[in-house]
């Protein structure tokens, strides 16, 4: 083949203008979007069928994207939720800033409860909330205090805390140093107007001491026996429940034997054993609640809509009345009827009510949503560690807080017997609030020491970080700017 008709075959001999011309003179059918290269032009001009993008019909008519599926965006929104949920400090947030959303919110119902009930005590209105609001300032110190202990020091804390809580106990039933309140020995007098409630700080002291003992004996491969399992963790269980019934407290004898049943089914206790361990505590329960009228009198109260002729449940059937006359959003704060003397104790075990009453349906349920997300963190904590030790003081007290949170709840509901337990975190009461603002902390120990947790913490931290760009900038190459 000549050469000008090889060079016209490969395009070669054409002249410019007339390439320029033949794009210049292009059918506007022909042109396609300014695609790099001119690949669009060179295939419509090839006669090769282009794959049209579909245009969207929305109500304004100027969208050209692809039509969404339906459902993608609660699609999206799960992912997200999800996604929010799995990070390393979602539980550590959510353990932090729930309890402390509960400490103030029962600092503001203390105050609005406890009013009227300081002025028929003849003292000022703010009585019961400035004592409560100096137990929440040393609670804060605790929980900081626990939150940057390391974990050794927590075991090293578990014996000391088990012996001074026995011994504190074992001086509330001397005559002449303990005191009855309402009925129960189980108060230490102070001096002044304050008190102390060993039995509060027994709670914490078999969490500790027993996580501390089932992990010893995981190390060393014994919880597979029976024995091991059960001896010394039950009889010393056993020895608190006996002194706190000493004292008539019914209400902690159930939490801490709660507590128990926790830590032999974190220890992965038989089915058998378990049912055994819980058959005896019944029929414990049933004997003591049997053989007390004032036990009896709280059990026949449950679900009841009458005070009674003898008036034995007032305090449950206004505990309702609080509750139904609050509605949707409530009567507002410090509108309260129910506390002008008609229900008992409204600041300590029913302040749930009076919770319900001024802040109605949405304040209750804002509640239990705090307490539910600081049961799903320690859960979370509990389930994720490798450290036995955290495993079972974790799931020591989540159990603990939850259910008191329940029995509490309960009874002001009418769906359990009056316990007489406070609400975590939330009731007046420093016993109750300073080893319980303690137990928040070490959940917040254990929920920084997990590995992502810790290198999520330590990526924060302003040192870390601005190495982190200085290294980054190193790897710039020398042209840019």
């Amino acid at each position: 083949m000549p050469a000008d008709e090889s060079s016209a075959a490969h395009g070669k001999g054409r002249p410019r203008e007339a390439t320029r011309t033949s794009r210049v003179l292009a059918p506007p059918f022909l042109a396609g979007p300014p695609v790099p290269g001119g690949l669009a032009l060179r295939g419509r001009l090839a006669g090769t069928r282009q794959p049209a993008v579909p245009r969207s019909r929305g109500r304004s008519g100027s969208g050209s994207g692809p039509r969404v599926p339906r459902g993608g965006g609660v699609r999206r929104l799960y992912e997200q939720a999800r996604r929010a949920w799995d990070r390393p400090l979602t539980a550590y947030y959510l353990i932090l800033g729930a309890g402390l959303l509960i400490t103030v919110l029962g600092l503001v119902m203390v105050y609005s409860a406890s009013m009227i009930k300081a002025l028929e005590l003849s003292k000022p209105g703010t009585y019961f909330f400035r004592k409560q609001f100096l137990a929440a300032l040393i609670g804060s110190g605790l929980l900081i205090t626990a939150s940057r202990m390391p974990v050794k020091l927590h075991r090293a804390l578990a014996y000391p805390l088990l012996m001074g809580t026995v011994f504190l106990m074992v001086l509330v039933q001397v005559p002449g140093i303990g005191m009855s309140v309402n009925g129960n020995q189980n108060w230490l007098y102070l001096g002044g107007p304050f008190q102390l409630q060993p039995s509060e700080f027994g709670k914490l002291a078999l969490i500790l001491w027993g996580a501390d003992l089932l992990a010893r004996k995981q190390d060393k491969r014994l919880l597979t026996q029976w024995k091991h399992m059960l001896v010394p963790l039950v009889p010393v269980a056993f020895m608190l429940l006996g002194l706190i019934m000493l004292g008539g407290d019914m209400g902690t004898a159930i939490i801490l034997t709660a507590i128990l049943f926790g830590l032999l089914w974190l220890a992965g206790a038989p089915t058998r054993l378990f049912g055994g361990v819980l058959a005896v505590a019944g029929v414990l329960a049933f004997l003591l609640i049997k053989t007390s009228p004032n036990r009896m009198s709280r059990l026949s109260c449950m679900g009841v809509s009458e005070p009674g002729p003898d008036g034995s449940c007032w305090q449950a059937v206004h505990g309702i009345y609080a509750l139904a006359s609050g509605g949707w959003f409530g009567s507002g704060l410090g509108a309260s009827v129910e506390k002008w003397g008609q229900l008992p104790e409204p600041h300590t075990d029913f302040i749930f009510a009076i919770t319900g009453e001024e802040l109605g349906l949405a304040g209750t349920l804002s509640v239990l949503a705090l307490f539910a997300a600081l049961g799903y963190a320690g859960i979370r904590v509990a389930g994720r560690t490798e450290d036995p030790f955290v495993r079972y003081a974790a799931g020591g007290v989540t159990t603990w807080i939850t259910v008191q949170a329940v029995i509490n709840i309960g009874a002001v509901l009418g769906l359990l017997p009056i316990a007489g337990v406070p609400l975590p975190l939330f009731s007046y009461g420093g016993s109750a609030l300073l080893p319980t603002m303690f137990a928040v902390g070490l959940l917040i120990a254990f929920a920084r020491e997990e590995p992502a947790a810790k290198a999520a913490l330590a990526m924060r931290r302003p040192g870390v970080r601005w190495k982190t760009m200085r290294r980054r900038g190193k790897k710039r190459p020398s042209g840019e700017r």
